[in-house]
């Protein structure tokens, strides 16, 4: 059975301020309002103090995007993402190149312990693929190298645990890389599986800068119709890349369908972690019923859905804008919410579990 996320309000009665959150000096004004007093705790405690939060969420549910909200807000300069895709993506292209290889090596030959030799590990690593996982015991090794090059700061890991067998892991992970103090905390979140499936079968990416965006959630300024396909695209904002037209990532269009597995996976990750007992966990919700939006968020927080129609007799592209609807995964009628009012609930629920 699927956990129970609650619903986190944000909405101030009384205050009909609207933001613009596209805009940075907005932004900065909306998170003053609506956090405030925990943005100020919060900057405090990491003057002297970290902690260690494990992102367990769907592939594509936003843990990057909230974890890099929360640092950007808080304290750039005392807080890091770690993502174990890019750790081993990085070590990946280190390998390429003889002089990081035999560093990287001698590293390991001092830190890794582990059931495979390193020239196993090596391997293994470059020949994965999204269906097989690295040994647990490697990529903790990798994880603890990066950690020492980032310095003790405040950590948001992305991607450990991701397999059941390491969960008990994560739960010395700050034993691990020597952050015997740090509190540890979990951070759930729950997104609707059609939210990810919109996201994926709509985003595209400019050929040449490699700039992501959604011809659905996310548009450029410029918007362009093929007729003779009958389909509208996007052009890059970019100016250096001259109106290119933006395009689909091969498989995207099947949305969620080849990552199923993966999904499942996830889903019961978030179902063990949420039984663990001994640490503390914050629970962050993409989504809210219809019915109780107006009385736990105010509208502009609410994700906006851009549809498209070709005027002929202007030769323009008309853009329609409206609330985005979903189903939730118990097939209720919700709004998805901006990736804002989502880190505004972590930000107050992290000064709760740090008792600040």
């Amino acid at each position: 059975m699927k956990q129970q996320f609650p619903i986190f309000k944000t909405k101030i009665e009384g205050v009909s301020r609207l933001f613009d959150l596209s805009n940075p000096k907005e932004c900065r004004e909306y998170f003053e309002l609506k956090a405030g007093a925990e943005i100020r705790k919060l900057r405090d405690y990491l003057r002297k103090n970290t902690f260690i939060a494990h992102l367990l969420g769907k592939k594509g549910s936003g843990k990057g995007t909230y974890s890099k909200l929360f640092i950007g807000i808080i304290d750039p300069q005392r807080a890091n993402h770690v993502s174990i895709g890019d750790v081993v993506r990085n070590v990946h292209q280190e390998i390429l190149e003889e002089s990081k290889k035999r560093e990287l090596i001698d590293w390991l030959s001092e830190n890794y312990r582990g059931y495979i030799s390193i020239d196993q590990a090596i391997q293994a690593l470059l020949s994965r693929n999204t269906e097989t996982l690295l040994p647990t015991e490697f990529i903790l090794a990798l994880v603890k190298r990066k950690i020492s090059k980032i310095g003790r700061k405040a950590l948001f890991i992305d991607g450990f645990p991701r397999g059941l067998d390491q969960i008990s892991y994560s739960l010395f992970f700050r034993d691990l890389i020597d952050y015997r103090e740090d509190p540890d905390i979990f951070i759930l979140i729950d997104v609707p599986e059609a939210v990810i499936d919109e996201r994926m079968k709509h985003r595209v990416v400019c050929p040449l800068c490699q700039a992501p965006r959604n011809l659905k959630l996310f548009p450029t300024k410029e918007i362009g119709f093929d007729k003779k396909q009958g389909e509208f695209y996007l052009i890059c904002d970019n100016p250096d890349c001259k109106g290119r037209k933006m395009v689909s990532k091969e498989g995207d269009k099947l949305g969620i369908e080849p990552i199923r597995e993966r999904l499942e996976m996830d889903e019961k990750l978030i179902k063990q972690a949420f039984s663990l007992y001994g640490i503390p966990k914050i629970l962050l919700r993409n989504s809210v019923p219809i019915e109780l939006a107006k009385d736990y968020v105010d509208d502009y927080e609410i994700t906006p859905e851009y549809n498209y129609q070709w005027d002929e007799k202007s030769k323009k592209v008309k853009i329609i804008k409206k609330p985005w609807i979903v189903l939730d995964d118990k097939g209720n009628q919700s709004f998805s919410l901006l990736p804002q009012p989502v880190a505004v609930s972590l930000i107050k629920q992290m000064a709760d579990v740090l008792n600040l």
